[in-house]
């Protein structure tokens, strides 16, 4: 006689099905994706020697300047990345619980609702704290190499790290069924907006208090008048200061053998700490599944058809009637992609974090004080870092546009719409998407350095030709390498055209952020090259003129912008008029 699975049975079967999963992905991607896997763990390896290198150097000079505020700055690095693990995690879990097709599939069998939060608590949790491990480790093991840490630092640092990021997660999780489950969807666009809105205020408001201070920069009174406002961070209920405990107990290097066994015991006291309360939060996480998952999916889904006929968006009329009847088709596409865009919570939520947090950086640049030459070549660096998360974004959502017309292309087909428009289209989205927040940027950051108006005009240039070019390189390697089959976005973005788009997209970047700083570093460059590379010299005298030099800069950066969108647009344009659906 058939029976119910227990819960080991159930946890057992999804175990089997997470493996299945995991190994068949990475046994596709090591036939498929060499490229990109070979790509991502050297990025990943000099993304991970850079922060040792700078984190090493910090904390030498901290030691040497005052060592008591490495725990507060570690209190304050883990709350900050615990609340972005709490929001991260809550977004992800919404995508997979309650719009993912997989999610659709397991409710319809005789699954429990906490075995299901459960199998996409997995994912999201992997998801959302790779990057997590990515910056913290670095730091952390130069710490240990700095204080001299024993074996045991090292072999608990993962760990704690690991039972650290369950926390947040857990309460991510709690935060997304509540929401689904109390509150309509349109509410919960509407909450998720104010969220973020409040973070940035409140993380405005912090960091403000800090670029007030009126000591001078970088000294021992300075970092204590810094520091000692971050005294919030180290209240004691918070688990981002158990982990900074256990961390400092584990690290501690003494002679005394039984004092550094003590400091073990304490280390592994905190371990268990956060290992307790992480298990806690995952039972009561299940225990809101089990009641609320199941109801509040059913809400969500049923919002559809209980409400009304919805109302067009003011700024979807504006953009029907605008223009002549002729473009029209061009339009219309526009409206189709912005809604599209406006309905996915993980695309615009990642969007406003991630240029939310750059915006508070580049406000934040005003708490110290820079000499004109460091100043220009830190606005290169943001220009560079805008033009890298932008490479990411277009990769991952603009990309795939094409791609995931293939199940309505039939209908597109029918149609008095030209292919060519499909791909303007979305050449158009992206571009206007990405150019305003860009640009306000790029603009905030140079004038918190205090550049003159001539750099802020050219970078202001470099940064329309990056928008320019990466969308153009996005959207013209979607068209000529379309895989009209798949309906993730995230598999079309890891194959070999995302992958190959992430690439051009990198190598376009560096001529631009060159460019934009050889006026006011060509000088300085060809005297520090002396009489050996004559030739390069010669290259760098033109930029080095007062008046020329900005002027020939900009006409290579629109130039090299141009390029850079043409060729792959032309390219797309035409396979996509000769594709066969």
């Amino acid at each position: 006689m058939d029976r119910p699975l227990g819960p080991a049975d159930e946890a057992w079967l999804f175990f089997r099905l997470r493996r299945a999963i995991v190994s068949s992905t990475l046994g596709e991607m090591a036939k498929t994706a060499r490229l990109r896997l070979a790509l991502v763990a050297l990025l990943s390896l000099v993304f991970w020697a850079s922060l040792f290198g700078l984190f090493y150097e910090a904390f030498l000079f901290l030691e040497d300047l005052h060592a008591d505020v490495i725990p507060m700055l570690f209190n304050a690095f883990f709350l900050s990345l615990m609340v972005m693990l709490v929001f991260s995690s809550g977004i992800l879990l919404y995508s997979g619980l309650y719009t993912s097709r997989e999610s659709r599939l397991l409710l319809t069998l005789p699954a429990t609702s906490e075995a299901i939060f459960s199998h996409v608590f997995q994912e999201s949790i992997w998801f959302s704290s790779w990057g997590f491990v990515l910056l913290g480790s670095p730091m952390l093991v130069a710490f240990g190499v700095v204080n001299e840490a024993r074996l045991p630092y090292y072999l608990l640092m993962l760990p704690m790290m690991v039972a650290f990021v369950i926390i947040p997660a857990n309460l991510g999780g709690m935060l997304c069924i509540t929401l689904v489950r109390w509150l309509p969807r349109l509410r919960l666009h509407v909450l998720s907006i104010a969220g973020v809105v409040a973070i940035g205020v409140g993380s405005w408001m912090g960091w403000h208090a800090l670029s007030n201070v009126n000591a001078d920069r970088l000294t021992t009174t300075w970092f204590e008048q810094a520091f000692s406002r971050l005294a919030v961070t180290e209240q004691r209920f918070l688990p981002s200061w158990w982990l900074t405990s256990g961390l400092m107990e584990a690290g501690r290097s003494t002679s005394d053998p039984l004092e550094q066994w003590s400091s073990l015991a304490e280390a592994g006291a905190f371990l268990a700490v956060l290992v307790s309360n992480g298990l806690i939060l995952h039972l009561l996480t299940g225990w809101l599944a089990r009641r609320w998952y199941r109801r509040g999916y059913g809400l969500l889904a049923s919002e559809y058809t209980a409400r009304r006929a919805p109302r067009t968006n003011v700024l979807d009329r504006v953009l029907e009637r605008a223009g002549t009847r002729r473009g029209l088709p061009l339009r219309l596409l526009l409206v189709k992609d912005l809604r599209l865009f406006r309905r996915d919570i993980a695309q615009w939520s990642q969007f406003v974090i991630f240029f939310g947090l750059l915006g508070i950086y580049f406000y934040n640049l005003r708490s110290f004080q820079y000499d004109n030459a460091y100043a220009s070549l830190i606005g290169c660096m943001n220009l560079g870092v805008v033009g890298l998360i932008l490479s990411t974004f277009t990769t991952r959502f603009v990309y795939p546009m094409i791609s995931l017309e293939g199940r309505r292309f039939w209908i597109l087909g029918l149609l008095p719409v030209r292919r060519d428009q499909i791909v303007w289209s979305k050449f158009i989205f992206s571009v206007a998407g990405s150019l305003p927040p860009c640009c306000l940027l790029i603009l905030l950051s140079d004038r918190m350095l205090g550049l003159s108006p001539a750099t802020i005009v050219l970078h202001e240039v470099a940064c329309v030709s990056l928008c320019i070019g990466l969308s153009g390189i996005a959207v013209g390697l979607g068209a000529r390498m379309p895989d009209l089959r798949e309906a993730s976005p995230s598999k079309i973005a890891a194959g070999f055209g995302g992958t190959l788009s992430l690439v051009l997209s990198s190598l376009f970047i560096m001529p631009i952020v060159l460019i934009a700083g050889l006026p006011f570093h060509a000088r300085s460059a060809a005297l520090a090259l002396g009489d050996s590379f004559a030739w390069l010299r010669g290259l760098l005298e033109p930029f080095a003129t007062p008046g020329g030099g900005p002027a020939l800069a900009v006409g290579l950066l629109v130039g090299l912008g141009l390029l850079a969108s043409g060729v792959p647009l032309l390219l797309g344009i035409r396979a996509f008029r000769r594709l066969e659906a």
